[in-house]
């Protein structure tokens, strides 16, 4: 009999990592009924609803419909949600991705069911207690059944924190299958020239974490640096960065330099794929850009002082740099003086039919 699989999505990279799962499991359907479970945790269209249309992915089989809130409510509510969700129709496994509120959540309410968890992207540690990511992490590897780990460098973690090998499984990065896979239509599309740039005539900037976008002075100095590096820029803004930018005179500042910084609405999978690799650099403090911009052999400055993906940093494009660095790091970049990386080992594209092929001998 095929075993009964909860997908569960919540944020926008979220679905870049079960998209290519969907697909693999859809391969097997004599072992496998995957059904999607989108917590709502990111409830703005453009950053999720988007995704599954330019992914492939249908249309959730449930909504939980969580939205936002402190991390305690969000936690909270995905929690109830899922619980009341399983209890009416059990599933025999949940896959959870990454390490947002919702992945931790959905983690505790199964388990606490008794009922068997997959981390995907397991083993990631940045070792900085004050992200809310890394107490996500650490709490979901404590009790998933089966770990998916990206990298070697993940399973010396789990295996110094006490976990059993038996529950480590070394598939690769996820990420990669789905940028692998999109990379035909995003180098058709050129969408640099949409916003009038031409290739590598541009740096891409992302920011949404709290600590560099909740403030608006913290964000203005970062925005004042930005300006400074005299090159043109391309700024997709985040919806929790836009929220601070129009509260506060930061508004008419990039107002006033829109001919340098040129902001836009978040973008689609694709296109801000082909904003990537057109890039000169990318300046952002995500932890999957880190890990694209390795692949692609694009110059990565990560404005964060810790990385949970140092292997983006000692074998790929990424550096960490801070406000003070930044300019330098930048220059370094314009000057053509910037490190070649190379692509992490089983980052191929076939990391979901891996996994596959783990649940299927777990599975029976």
């Amino acid at each position: 009999m095929a075993a009964k699989i909860y997908l569960i999505a919540a944020a926008r990279p979220n679905f870049m990592k079960i998209a290519p799962l969907w697909r693999a499991l859809q391969e097997h359907a004599d072992y496998f009924t995957p059904y999607l479970i989108h917590t709502g945790q990111h409830y703005d269209r453009t950053m999720s609803e988007v995704f599954l249309r330019e992914l492939g992915l249908p249309d959730p089989h449930v909504h939980l419909g969580v939205g936002s809130g402190t991390h305690a409510e969000q936690t909270g509510r995905v929690m109830m949600a899922l619980e009341k969700l399983c209890l009416n129709d059990r599933p025999d496994l949940v896959l959870v991705v990454g390490d947002v509120n919702s992945t931790m959540a959905a983690t505790l309410a199964a388990k606490k069911l008794c009922i068997p968890v997959g981390h995907i992207e397991a083993g990631l540690r940045s070792r900085d207690w004050q992200m809310p990511e890394e107490i996500n992490r650490i709490v979901t590897d404590a009790v998933s059944d089966l770990l998916f780990t990206p990298s070697a460098d993940a399973d010396e973690n789990l295996r110094a924190e006490g976990v059993a090998p038996e529950r480590i499984y070394l598939v690769g990065n996820i990420m990669i299958d789905t940028l692998v896979q999109a990379l035909p239509q995003a180098k058709s599309r050129e969408t640099c020239r949409l916003f009038g740039k031409q290739p590598r005539g541009y740096a891409l900037i992302t920011l949404h974490r709290p600590v560099n976008v909740d403030d608006p002075e913290a964000l203005g100095g970062i925005l004042a640096r930005i300006q400074a590096l005299d090159f043109p820029v391309v700024f997709p803004v985040h919806p929790r960065t836009r929220k601070v930018i129009e509260g506060s005179p930061l508004a008419a500042s990039l107002a006033r330099s829109e001919s340098r910084i040129m902001l836009s609405d978040p973008l689609g999978y694709l296109d801000f794929l082909s904003l990537i690799l057109n890039a000169r650099f990318v300046l952002t403090d995500s932890g999957g850009i880190q890990e694209e911009t390795t692949y692609l052999g694009i110059p990565c400055l990560t404005l964060r002082t810790t990385t949970e993906r140092p292997i983006t940093i000692t074998q790929g494009t990424n550096e960490l740099v801070t406000l003070a660095d930044m300019q330098a790091q930048a220059a370094r970049i314009l000057a053509g003086n910037w490190k070649q990386g190379s692509r992490p080992p089983l980052w191929d594209g076939a990391t979901a039919p891996r996994i596959a092929t783990v649940l299927k001998g777990w599975h029976g």
